[in-house]
């Protein structure tokens, strides 16, 4: 039997059920984020963290514009969010109200927002502003006076990622598998035969043939946000080996971590974090 996965994610989620693995021979999964520098933590301290820049926006006089995907990320996030609302105003783009509706008809706990129509005037500041990221910087954005911007995805993880964006401010938070979570997935699967798709899908299967694990890559990764360059495309940075060893990883794909990163100590940093 073959199981395709899609883009799947095994952290608990209160908008959704859980993702529930298959007995297959063949298992084609996705690897958005197939790489051991992308480890996500928990999802609850995430909220933590975005409650409290909002709060200390607030208190500056600044509204906080949140940009996340309309689908998914932006009513995990809201829902995420519940224990830390009370007394407090949440606003919301369109695109993400109108799923945050759905989601409620469907019997998901979401905290109350308030539309922002064509007409919505006045004061914002002291709000969360929850918006799809092609909002961001548009004409949109200009009713709310002095902003504070942030943006929720598994690429915040990466130190140059967060200092090139044109956010305020990044919060790791995917609903893509995690490195651990994809090994755990292929071992759960029972798969004989494993096909990699997206992303580091390269890199991903060759770490599971080196394990003796018949995989290889499906098709070619999409371009994109996804589709970061390899090692071999950018200039490479020669680690110590013996940090490769301490890390528990082939040289290959250490060298390869660093090469994403840019930066060894950084490498060495998202490494050890748990």
């Amino acid at each position: 039997m073959w199981v395709v996965s899609g883009d799947y994610k095994r952290q608990a989620d209160p908008t959704c059920a859980p993702f529930e693995p298959v007995r297959c021979h063949t298992f084609i999964t996705e690897a958005t984020f197939g790489l051991p520098i992308f480890r996500w933590g928990d999802a609850a301290a995430v909220a933590e963290e975005v409650a409290a820049w909002w709060r200390e926006n607030a208190q500056a006089g600044y509204a906080s514009v949140l940009c996340a995907y309309s689908l998914g990320k932006a009513q995990r996030l809201l829902a995420e969010l519940l224990p830390h609302v009370l007394g407090r105003t949440i606003r919301t783009h369109a695109a993400v109200e109108k799923l945050n509706e759905v989601y409620r008809s469907a019997g998901v706990r979401l905290p109350p927002t308030r539309r922002i129509d064509p007409g919505s005037r006045g004061s914002f500041a002291g709000d969360l502003i929850f918006a799809p990221p092609a909002a961001f910087g548009s004409l949109w954005m200009r009713r709310f006076g002095r902003v504070r911007s942030g943006f929720a995805s598994g690429w915040m993880r990466l130190p140059d990622r967060r200092r090139r964006t044109t956010f305020d401010r990044g919060f790791v938070l995917s609903d893509h598998a995690d490195w651990s979570d994809l090994l755990r997935t292929i071992e759960e699967s029972g798969a004989e035969r494993v096909l990699t798709t997206h992303g580091y899908a390269a890199s991903l299967a060759r770490f599971l043939a080196e394990q003796r694990r018949e995989s290889e890559v499906l098709g070619v990764a999409p371009k994109g946000e996804a589709s970061e360059r390899t090692a071999s495309e950018r200039r490479p940075i020669e680690p110590p080996r013996p940090w490769a060893v301490t890390a528990g990883l082939p040289d290959w794909l250490f060298e390869e971590c660093c090469a994403v990163v840019g930066d060894l100590a950084e490498t060495k940093a998202l490494l050890e974090a748990d």
